[in-house]
């Protein structure tokens, strides 16, 4: 087991606090040094004789497009281009000032673990946040390689396999693509994040097809697609930035993927089924923002007590964490399209109005927004 874990899926449910930082930090990555991992995986493998292509006219849209948009991250991309992590860093500072408006405050109470951080130590701060963000990207895509290969086992659609087969294909580039630029262009890479490992480890081992789906292509995914959209507007790095987009061209069409076939099949679970998903939805959206809490960065810069630095960051206001909310302005508007939000009595409404998240629930899904992140014919 790679992950040590005080509490059990249902907690984050079932505990009176959310934002419980004990909790938060119950969860460690055990095995740092170790390169290999197993998680069972408990689904079946179906086959389909139904081999009519074009039955769901949507996917098979989807297909044919992907077909036509691979690209090769070797011959694509410039990787002659000199990298400078210290100017990077420079060039998004004010995302850091946004970021860590919390951890600039609690600097300032004295006997804080923050006091003595100067100009040089937020500056470090900023390198290694950049390097582990980037580094869990890699990991992200690599269980989006895993999942995406056991959604082409597991879904019982033609078309559904036919598209599931293109994505293993884009994901094993996201992952050499973002590996080769940790290890060839910055200093190496994180290992995975505790709460990103732990939800990777839920959507490989359910054996229910859609909630591979669920977790994957809608939430992990989604979460992503934003990131990687935030970060490309912000950095100035040349070959990151083309990185970026050519990996956004791909991700915009798998959350697509995600929302297209969900859809159709949520449509026929009962509402005690349709609260299970709301619910992993939940325990999804509470992981990925414990991501975000960058425990094991504080950690790498000297920091003994991290529980303050949580703490701030937990009961920070809503404005003071706009770059964590946004990164949720592609999940919730797709959720809503798949009658989550408001299935139960809105059951999910009400959490993710508890996180202050509920506010993009009007923006487009990504099933009609996807052409939009097309690559221009010129790449």
């Amino acid at each position: 087991m790679a992950i040590t874990n005080g509490s059990s899926d249902a907690d984050i449910l079932g505990r009176a606090d959310a934002n419980d930082v004990d909790s938060i930090l119950l969860l460690t990555n055990t095995e740092v040094n170790e390169t290999i991992a197993t998680v069972q995986n408990n689904a079946d493998t179906i086959f389909t004789w139904d081999y009519e292509k074009g039955a769901r006219p949507r996917l098979n849209k989807l297909y044919e497009k992907a077909k036509g948009a691979m690209w090769d991250g070797e011959k694509d991309l410039d990787w002659s281009t000199d990298v400078d992590l210290d100017l990077m860093v420079e060039q998004m500072a004010i995302v850091g000032e946004v970021q860590n408006k919390p951890m600039y405050e609690l600097a300032e109470v004295p006997g804080s673990p923050l006091a003595n951080f100067g100009d040089k130590e937020w500056h470090e701060l900023g390198r290694e946040s950049l390097v582990w963000q980037l580094s869990q990207f890699m990991h992200g895509e690599q269980g989006a390689l895993i999942a995406t290969a056991k959604i082409v086992e597991t879904v019982p659609w033609i078309d559904a396999k036919y598209y599931a087969s293109t994505q293993v294909m884009d994901e094993a580039r996201h992952v050499e693509v973002f590996a080769k630029y940790l290890d060839t262009k910055l200093e190496g890479h994180y290992p995975i994040n505790p709460h990103l490992r732990d939800l990777l480890d839920d959507v490989i081992g359910d054996s229910r097809w859609d909630m591979t789906y669920l977790g994957m292509q809608i939430m992990i995914e989604g979460l992503a697609l934003a990131a990687f959209g935030f970060l490309h507007m912000l950095t100035e790095e040349p070959l990151l930035k083309k990185l970026l987009r050519y990996v956004m061209s791909d991700e915009a069409r798998h959350v697509a993927f995600g929302v297209l076939s969900l859809q159709e099949y949520y449509q026929e679970l009962s509402l005690a089924e349709i609260r299970e998903r709301q619910e992993f939805a939940f325990e999804a959206a509470v992981r990925m923002r414990d991501r975000f809490l960058r425990q094991e960065v504080w950690h790498r810069m000297g920091v003994d007590d991290i529980r303050p630095i949580i703490r701030a960051q937990l009961d920070a206001p809503p404005e003071s964490l706009e770059f964590q909310r946004l990164l949720f302005s592609k999940i919730v508007p797709n959720l809503k399209k798949l009658g989550l939000i408001d299935a139960g009595e809105g059951w999910l409404r009400t959490k993710f109005e508890e996180i202050n998240v509920i506010e993009f629930e009007h923006m487009q899904s990504t099933d009609e927004e996807y052409a939009d992140f097309a690559l221009a014919e010129d790449g």
